[in-house]
């Protein structure tokens, strides 16, 4: 501050110079095109390697967009989100757990049991090719392996044989000859009528819970109460006191148990 006081105008001459010069620096650098920051080029060129990177993004960005569906399909997902939405409309809570807690609880529970799969597909395929120890197909083809193994365990025989008669394929000699776009949708056919199976066996005491408290109201003439109205307090209060989260969720995971 003291240099500054005493000596103003060399500072004051440095800033005219500097506006003076900064203008023509600028000038005289290049222009800049924003289109080479980032630019995919698929043009014909003779390093293989260019295209092939550019595939591998389009790769990757498509199956960014169906992780949802795969996580969804291939997993146990499907069952215990099934599960869990018939329990609320058993219960007769309305909106009650909302639909972003059902949807948290399978997801994390899909995680939890999936743990196993996804280790095994991490030391067997992900790992190795990040070493450049696989390629991508030999790759894809290890990671195929565990999650091929947890639909079949969890695949009924009929609706295995359905599809395959459908796609008019012959019956395979072996499990490792059952093509993946017949094991998907077998799994998720089995899938449904497991949920649905548990469904059923849910639905049963809140149904007898209900008939029971609208024959009440019935008898004692109070036919313009709706029953649901008192059967909920009642409902809530026998599986709370049955513990029946932890009844639910253990027996969900140990329907997938190894």
């Amino acid at each position: 501050m003291m240099f500054w006081r005493k000596h103003p105008r060399m500072w004051l001459a440095l800033l005219v110079l500097l506006c003076l010069v900064m203008p023509q620096w600028a000038a005289a650098a290049p222009p800049v095109d924003p289109g080479n920051l980032l630019r995919i080029d698929m043009a014909q060129t003779e390093d293989p390697g260019k295209v092939s990177v550019t595939m591998q993004i389009f790769l990757l960005l498509t199956v960014l967009s169906l992780a949802p569906s795969i996580l969804i399909m291939v997993t146990c997902f499907t069952r215990i989100a099934i599960v869990l939405s018939l329990l609320r409309q058993a219960i007769g809570s309305n909106q009650l757990p909302p639909n972003q807690i059902i949807v948290g609880l399978t997801l994390f529970l899909t995680f939890f049991i999936m743990t196993p799969v996804w280790q095994t597909v991490n030391e067997e395929a992900l790992t190795p090719y990040l070493n450049n120890q696989l390629s991508s197909v030999e790759a894809l083809k290890k990671a195929e392996k565990p999650i091929r193994a947890f639909m079949l365990k969890h695949t009924r025989e009929k609706d295995l044989s359905l599809l395959m008669d459908i796609a008019k394929r012959s019956r395979p000699k072996n499990i490792d000859e059952v093509p993946t776009t017949v094991l998907v949708p077998s799994f998720i056919i089995s899938e449904l009528k497991t949920a649905f199976q548990i469904g059923f066996m849910l639905y049963i005491p809140f149904l007898i819970i209900d008939m029971v408290v609208a024959s009440v109201l019935l008898s004692m003439g109070m036919m313009m109460l709706p029953p649901v109205m008192v059967s909920l307090p009642f409902k809530l209060m026998i599986f709370v006191l049955a513990d029946g989260w932890y009844l639910i969720v253990g027996s969900l995971v140990k329907s997938f148990a190894p």
